[in-house]
């Protein structure tokens, strides 16, 4: 019998009132703003009344450089969490909000899937409490604002040329890459060539994840840079005097959301920055909640470790004072077979024929990626635990092979099958992440604040990615020695890359060597509070595929959804 899809398995889940899920976590009810029976905002007053209790072991989920389709970070994530019940143990988990630009083209919800999720799985892909249209609404406010600046005389001297901030839209709609606007009258503004950005991609959402309070977003919204002056200074939004009206958008979103796993354990969900060009992690308030909220706090970073997990720790805990005491690195079958470099892998096609047959001498040639992983997390002083998620057409032989490359590093590891069994599928990784966590931790950043950028981004290039080295081109050269005139050389960076391979190649798979690191271009999210060079070609706005998601999406007789995935 095939197994329901994920929209059906939520809709027969028993979800309890979510006054009960916050009274879980110790959360009053005069902190609690519900939206509905099952979700509600949590009142950033919860940070200060729960300063008292526990404080929870902190557990990071990251992953091997993914392939196209994934390899379930997030359902691990919340697999995981469900799982420590069935230990004994209390967990509540922190996740990012779902785009619904991905949701409706191929790549579909941020919910979990099977019986790992979060739930009400219609909510949480579908606007949730309205965060991302308040991102959205917030970012076009100060883009409306600069663009008024202009036709209003330009009294601070913005040189059109050199306008960064574009306009979002939470749509994959690649006609809107790049734009003229103004065009018409003279009353209709001033044309000049843009772009949109999709939301999760504004800074404005970074912004929001980093936050630690109402007035410390009043001070990053202030601080983003929208653009220079021909003499190279930065113009921003506090001197075009849009952040006021910014933080009044954006103040109901900075509340984090609860909801729940489909075995009732608590889920903070809540921001969702890009994790290409942002850090990639969901939020800090809503980590400084959770925290004192059971026996483990666990989170997702976006991507593989030497992205997501990297700036969760060099940028997420350098903000949030908060330190993790274990990080799960996820694997499958098929990603070592990837990157065996044997296959080649097409997001929304099947697999090769050949890639799924019994091998371990292919997992085996793969693994390179999965030590070189496990090497970024103890780079940065914290214990690795890697979770195996099992497919159905995996061979046990296959599963032997990784556990022998992390038998032969030290490190603890789990077959892991949450995605059909929920909970009690993972709750052999549960046993060995408490284990690894109640371990003594060493964690410590990769880098000091005061470090120049070059040596951040080459600290990095080499240690995390493999790189031999950091090639600059000249703008990337003058861009970083603005930025340090201009007082942003205290800031950490954020290397913009793809995602598909350690080095700036999507092409190069496994842990590749002999590469240098081009970074052909710099910018500053003065906001956010972190720099970024950039690599390669970066996507901000996806294209719709011919065979989308958003076509089978509908309402049924019953004013039902169908075709959620």
């Amino acid at each position: 019998m095939p197994m329901p899809s994920a929209l059906e398995i939520a809709r027969r889940a028993t979800l309890k009132p979510i006054g009960e899920m916050a009274e879980a976590i110790g959360i009053a009810p005069w902190l609690v703003e519900p939206y509905g029976e099952h979700v509600a905002k949590i009142r950033l007053d919860a940070i200060g009344t729960l300063a008292e209790r526990p404080r929870a072991r902190y557990v990071v989920v990251t992953a091997v450089t993914p392939t196209p389709l994934g390899e379930g970070k997030t359902t691990t994530t919340i697999g995981l969490g469900q799982a420590m019940r069935h230990i004994g143990r209390r967990a509540t988990i922190t996740i990012r909000q779902a785009s619904m630009g991905p949701t409706f083209g191929i790549k579909g919800g941020a919910a979990g899937g099977g019986y790992s999720q979060a739930v009400p799985f219609e909510s949480l892909n579908l606007h949730l409490t309205g965060d991302m249209h308040a991102v959205t609404a917030a970012h076009n406010q100060l883009a409306a604002m600069v663009d008024n600046h202009l036709y209003g005389g330009n009294t601070l001297g913005l040189d059109p040329h050199s306008i960064s901030w574009r306009r979002v839209v939470d749509v994959n709609d690649r006609a809107l890459r790049n734009i003229v606007i103004g065009l018409g009258s003279s009353a209709d503004g001033v044309p000049r060539q843009t772009g949109f950005d999709i939301t999760a991609a504004s800074e404005v959402m970074a912004v929001l994840a980093l936050s630690t309070s109402l007035t410390d977003m009043r001070a990053r919204l202030g601080r983003i840079v929208v653009g220079y002056t021909k003499a190279g200074q930065p113009v921003t939004a506090e001197q075009l005097k849009a952040a006021g009206a910014m933080t009044v958008i954006m103040r109901e979103a900075l509340k984090p959301n609860l909801l729940q796993t489909l075995e009732n354990t608590p889920v903070l969900v809540h921001a969702g920055p890009f994790g290409n060009i942002a850090h990639g992690n969901s939020s800090v308030v809503a980590d400084l909640i959770g925290i004192r909220g059971g026996d483990f706090l666990i989170t997702e970073a976006g991507f593989g470790a030497d992205m997501g997990a990297e700036r969760f720790f060099n940028i997420k805990c350098r903000v949030s004072g908060l330190r993790p005491d274990a990080a799960v690195v996820v694997t499958t079958v098929r990603a070592l077979k990837a990157h065996s470099g044997k296959y080649r892998v097409v997001a929304g096609r099947p697999l090769p024929e050949a890639m799924l047959a019994e091998n371990p001498a292919d997992v085996h040639l793969g693994a390179a990626n999965l030590r070189k992983q496990i090497e970024n997390v103890r780079l940065h002083g914290v214990q690795p635990v890697v979770a195996i998620n099992a497919f159905p057409g995996d061979f046990g032989s296959e599963h032997a092979a990784i556990r022998e490359v992390a038998d032969s590093l030290g490190v603890r590891s789990a077959v892991c099958t949450h995605f059909a069994d929920g909970g009690r599928g993972a709750a052999e990784l549960a046993e060995a992440v408490a284990e690894a966590a109640e371990e003594p931790s060493d964690f410590h950043f990769l880098y000091p604040a005061e470090a120049p950028l070059r040596t951040k981004i080459e600290t990095i290039a080499t240690r995390v990615y493999g790189a031999d080295g950091v090639d600059y081109s000249a703008v990337a050269a003058r861009q970083l020695d603005m930025f340090e005139r201009s007082g942003f050389g205290g800031l950490p960076v954020c290397i913009a890359k793809t995602q598909l391979s350690l080095s700036a190649d999507p092409a190069l798979k496994g842990a590749p060597t002999g590469w240098r690191l081009p970074v052909r271009e710099v910018r500053a999210s003065a906001g956010a509070g972190f720099i970024y060079p950039i690599c390669g070609e970066m996507r901000t706005m996806p294209g719709l595929a011919s065979n989308s998601a958003a076509e089978r999406i509908d309402i049924d007789a019953n004013g039902e959804v169908v075709g959620l995935a």
